[in-house]
């Protein structure tokens, strides 16, 4: 898709369709469908004076122009009430009206900025947000399908005019340049997510890393069963015992020039698919557990927009990969897994994969004298239960660290909610046989993983993200169409981009 600026006048821009805005108040109409509303004598309001729009948050209308203006059309989408409007609104009108284009058969549109705010810095936030929508709405996940049906796939906008001043020209293509990028990375992340488990084995997983860190330069080594051994990632390797796909472990560095600074390390949990092993899950919605590489593809797609975005912050991506069969060779509920960091642990559970195969990557991650460490993982069910689909579980010990990660969730409206770490949770997870146990029942079940996770999180700052209710989605959304929703790229990318900028106190 093509964004570009225009500065041509609303009167005079030829186009298919121009987007205006409103709030719910008609009486203050922005100035865009102010002058639509004069050029075409009054259409705007009558549409609120008759009821046809009331101007509620992606509300839309169609008002022809019959000549009035050269736009053969206006689409008038709605911003629910002025005091509300925020970033995450204007996400949502923008992908709300590319979505409506796409319906029309329009493949080239011109929209406006909606007045977020009138600093430079909100200016470029909102072309970023602008961009980052309309590229994120027009996703389609077609690549096994042998027949095409347009009313099923429609064509998708191939380009969108930002009308702007000559004044904001320089902020808006800013913006629109980080927001392409990142929007970029996020299509990327939906397409790995979404691929079936035989098209990403971890092999693919790795082959596909290494692509794509040739291309935007960043440094990419991927370790296979017989390094795991002589690194003594015996929990890793046993989950990956059942599986006839080999396992594999990526390390990706973006390091700019000052290489030598300790770096923040994002970890993903890479399980491509997760049958839960022995302990088998039940056959309904198992075919979704593809989706259990989600932490991994958005750690991926985070070093991605972050090698392109050019960061100043030295950034290390580590993902195990494997997958969780009950092979004959399969690793049992009652074995004992020796850990690279030489801590033991009793598996209860072989569905508690992720938490293994975290606690390595973990231990790996210390080589590297992180100064913090942000993991992401579709790791329990009990996540979902708490949380829904509305937010990802938070758990950090460090006030300093969450801060970063709850304000760079404001600004990407990627939601997340602060979970307790306390000492009397370790208490569930105390095995008779072995240092610690994968599972301490049903009760508390995401703060239990977390408390095994955190064994393994070394001194540095350390942040886990529970993503298995947000990574996917059966629902349509404007910006997040249904399947692979790539939670946590955007999310990542925003800490990484504050991380100079923003004073959170000590620690991290």
């Amino acid at each position: 898709m093509r964004i570009e600026v225009n500065e041509t006048e609303l009167q005079r821009l030829s186009t298919e369709l121009l987007v205006v805005s409103a709030f719910e108040d008609a009486q203050a109409l922005p100035t865009a469908a102010a002058v639509v509303d004069a050029a075409l004598g009054g259409q705007v309001r009558n549409l609120f004076d008759w009821g046809d729009f009331a101007g509620k948050l992606n509300d839309t209308a169609i008002l022809y122009t019959h000549g009035a203006l050269p736009a053969k059309r206006v689409l008038l989408i709605g911003l629910g009430k002025k005091e509300e409007f925020d970033l995450e609104r204007a996400r949502q009108a923008q992908a709300t009206a590319a979505r409506r284009a796409q319906a029309l058969g329009v493949t080239a549109y011109a929209t406006t900025l909606f007045g977020l705010g009138g600093t430079e810095s909100e200016t470029v936030r909102e072309a970023q947000a602008l961009a980052e929508s309309v590229v994120l709405s027009q996703y389609q996940f077609r690549q096994h399908r042998t027949e095409k049906d347009e009313r099923a796939t429609p064509r998708e906008v191939q380009q969108v005019d930002v009308v702007v001043s000559a004044q904001q020209r320089g902020l808006v293509e800013q913006g629109i340049d980080i927001g392409q990028k990142i929007a970029a990375a996020v299509m990327w992340v939906r397409d790995l997510v979404n691929q079936p488990a035989n098209y990403a084995t971890p092999a693919i997983l790795a082959e596909e890393s290494l692509r794509m860190a040739e291309s935007v330069g960043l440094s990419c080594q991927v370790l296979g069963p017989a390094q795991m051994r002589s690194l003594e990632m015996g929990a890793l390797l046993g989950v990956a015992q059942g599986s006839v796909q080999e396992p594999r472990f990526l390390v990706l560095e973006h390091s700019p020039t000052d290489a030598s600074s300790p770096p923040v390390v994002l970890i993903g949990k890479g399980i491509t698919f997760d049958s839960g092993g022995i302990s088998l899950k039940p056959a309904e919605n198992m075919d979704k557990m593809k989706d259990d590489m989600a932490g991994a593809a958005a750690v991926l797609g985070a070093m991605r927009a972050i090698a392109e975005l050019q960061l100043p912050q030295r950034v290390v991506g580590l993902v195990p990969a494997t997958e969780n069969l009950p092979g004959g060779n399969a690793y049992k509920p009652g074995d004992v897994l020796k850990t690279m960091s030489g801590k033991t642990i009793e598996v209860i559970s072989t569905d508690a994969e992720g938490r293994l195969v975290l606690a390595d990557a973990l231990t790996y991650a210390q080589r590297f004298r992180p100064t913090a460490i942000i993991d992401l993982a579709t790791l329990t069910g009990a996540c979902v239960v708490a949380l829904g689909e509305v937010a990802a579980g938070l758990f950090c010990d460090n006030d300093p660290l969450a801060a970063r990660i709850e304000l760079a969730s404001e600004v990407t409206a990627e939601k997340v909610w602060r979970m307790p770490l306390w000492k009397e949770y370790a208490e569930l997870i105390k095995s008779d046989v072995a240092d610690m146990k994968n599972s301490g029942g049903r009760a508390a079940g995401a703060i239990t993983a977390a408390m095994l996770l955190k064994n393994f999180a070394g001194q540095a700052p350390w942040a886990h993200l529970d993503i298995a209710g947000v990574s996917y989605s059966d629902k349509d959304s404007p910006y997040r169409p249904k399947g692979a929703t790539g939670y946590g790229t955007r999310l990542l990318v925003q800490v990484l981009r504050d991380w100079r900028r923003v004073s959170t106190g000590k620690g991290a």
